[in-house]
């Protein structure tokens, strides 16, 4: 797998803009990839030190249109912490 298809999207709530502060950004990545493949994946991306990852699975919630009941997809979320000399990664630079 490539960067590209493990780190899939960054996630922009309330909650993950606090981290900033504290060198840890929040990604939606790929289910079957492990810390070390998040690690290095954003590394390669955004030219970054990855301190370390904390991961964690989503379960899908369930929803209802009429009478059609299903859930959303489950996924998985990625807290990456990075080294106190690193840069910062320029995407999340403006919204702070």
């Amino acid at each position: 797998m490539t960067a590209q298809d493990i780190v899939i999207k960054p996630i922009i709530t309330e909650k993950s803009m606090g981290g900033l502060q504290e060198n840890k950004y929040t990604f939606k990545v790929a289910k079957c990839a492990n810390k070390i493949e998040i690690a290095k994946a954003v590394e390669e991306l955004f030219g970054v030190q990855v301190a370390s990852v904390n991961t964690m699975n989503v379960r899908g919630r369930a929803k209802r249109v009429g009478m059609n009941r299903g859930t959303t997809p489950s996924w998985k979320k990625a807290i990456v912490t990075l080294k106190e000399g690193s840069k910062t990664i320029e995407f999340f630079d403006g919204m702070m």
